[in-house]
């Protein structure tokens, strides 16, 4: 029987074997893809709505129609990985997601498209907190998960970074519709290689889902984002947006009751007493809001002002992407020395410094003199940020409560880069609209906005890095087991 109670076989995942660097990178491939396809489709978005007749407002509900089901399913899709299998799940959804991938390029009415954008993202909610939490099964020993985690920030940043370039490039030799199946290889391929290299499945709770809160908190969540993805174009004093945005209120509320009160709660709050667990989420939502902003407003910038190509575009963020994975490498050496939330804090200041020295860049901008530097120093904050708010946002759950874990930061990433680039949008479209009344030109007056939105990304990272430092104390990620060693987390 491959499935086993992890009750009597604590590592049925398989953690031992000499295949599991491998599969680390099938599922690292595969958390890229949902990374990536959030950022993917916005270079081929004029092609889209060409090709199928879709005004501005449908063509926004092409990326709408993704997040909403992957942010509001998180966490649904965490504890039904718990229940039922990690591998199990996971398999499910990237098959899921290879299909609507498939769907999607085949699309041939705005509908259709939309449709599958809408499995897609759900699929994406099943297979992303089943991965991390297939990884953090793999990788038990302290070492070796640094090691691993590493390696899985480092994806998730590049998979932000690439969008631009891989979306210019494949939209420019191949169509729109190469930006969705591109996938669809790479989906297939993670499909077949998973069963041979993770043999084993893994359970974690044995109770039935609990889904008056999986409803409750799907809904509310949902409806949440909706309102602020439609609230700029609706106009935030809008009826509806006040109505959808005190409907998500009463849902989540009502699933904050429902949890209490459960025997078997999809989030026992008991999770965030681990405070490494608190503080991984609350800074990963910081950075979910900043990275957003970052990555929207610098491709923006560097098409409307400095007037780039979308491939010029997006070949200008390979040194940025480079530094993330070197200092992915490096930052399980320096949680050695300074410990993860100090690490944390670290990289997140680092991070800060860049983008206030990218907002200094000019409307004339060239790339090596303002723009090559600062993108290198937010590449290593980035790296680093992301390896520590993972690896704390895990560190010290028990083995029953992975896939929550996986869902929780999944989660805080998805709703923080949603509520984050709403914010920076409005403080960029603000300031903008100043410059332009007091007579400055169009593009002066967009490079100033964008200057806000990274000064307000910056805000969000110190806003991290003191979140990093403040909780701290006794808890079950005091210390932290790296490399082998015990590190007293300062």
């Amino acid at each position: 029987m491959n499935k086993i109670n992890n009750k009597t076989r604590p590592d049925a995942a398989g953690r031992r074997s000499a295949n599991r660097w491998w599969a680390l990178v099938v599922l690292a491939l595969a958390q890229f893809l949902v990374v990536l396809d959030a950022s993917i489709v916005n270079i081929a978005l004029p092609a889209v709505g060409e090709d199928l007749a879709l005004d501005t407002t449908a063509l926004s509900w092409i990326i709408t129609a993704y997040v909403l089901p992957f942010g509001g399913l998180l966490l649904l899709g965490g504890r039904l990985a718990d229940r039922y299998g990690h591998r199990r799940i996971f398999m499910i959804g990237i098959l899921g997601f290879a299909a609507a991938s498939a769907a999607a390029g085949l699309a041939s009415s705005g509908e259709w498209l939309l449709a599958a954008r809408a499995v897609q993202g759900a699929s994406a909610a099943l297979l992303a907190p089943a991965a991390l939490a297939l990884v953090t099964k793999l990788f038990t020993e302290p070492g070796d998960r640094a090691k691993a985690l590493g390696i899985w920030g480092a994806v998730a940043g590049i998979g932000s970074a690439a969008g631009v370039l891989l979306g210019g490039v494949l939209t420019g030799a191949f169509g729109w519709a190469a930006v969705f199946f591109v996938n669809v290889p790479i989906g297939f391929l993670v499909l077949i290689a998973i069963p041979a290299l993770v043999t084993k499945d893994t359970l974690g709770v044995t109770a039935k889902t609990d889904m008056p809160g999986a409803i409750t908190v799907t809904a509310g969540l949902t409806l949440f984002v909706y309102a602020l993805s439609e609230g700029e174009r609706a106009g935030w004093a809008s009826p509806v947006i006040g109505i959808l945005l005190a409907a998500a209120i009463v849902l989540l509320t009502a699933f904050v009751i429902i949890e209490k009160r459960s025997a078997n709660p999809l989030v026992p709050f008991s999770i965030f007493r681990n405070r490494s667990v608190l503080a991984g989420n609350v800074a990963t939502l910081l950075i979910g809001g900043a990275t957003t902003g970052l990555f929207f407003a610098l491709s923006v910038y560097m098409q409307a002002v400095l007037h780039y190509d979308a491939l010029t575009a997006g070949l200008t963020q390979l040194p940025l992407a480079i530094a993330l994975v070197v200092a992915a490498g490096a930052v399980p050496g320096v949680m050695k020395k300074i410990g993860p939330r100090m690490s944390l804090a670290a990289s997140l200041l680092v991070f800060a410094a860049g983008l206030v020295w990218l907002s200094l860049a000019p409307s004339d901008a060239s790339f090596a003199a303002h723009l090559l530097a600062p993108t290198i120093v937010l590449g290593a904050g980035l790296g680093g940020a992301f390896v520590t708010g993972t690896q704390l946002a895990v560190h010290g759950v028990s083995q029953q409560d992975d896939g929550l874990a996986s869902g929780l930061v999944n989660t805080s990433q998805q709703i923080g880069g949603a509520v984050g680039l709403i914010l920076l949008g409005m403080l960029s479209s603000s300031r903008t609209a100043s410059l332009l009344a007091s007579g400055k030109e169009q593009t002066v007056a967009l490079s100033g906005g964008f200057s806000w939105v990274f000064l307000g990304a910056a805000l969000l990272a110190v806003i991290g890095a003191a979140v990093a430092v403040v909780l701290r104390g006794r808890s079950a990620s005091r210390e932290a087991l790296l490399g082998g060693e015990t590190i007293v987390e300062r």
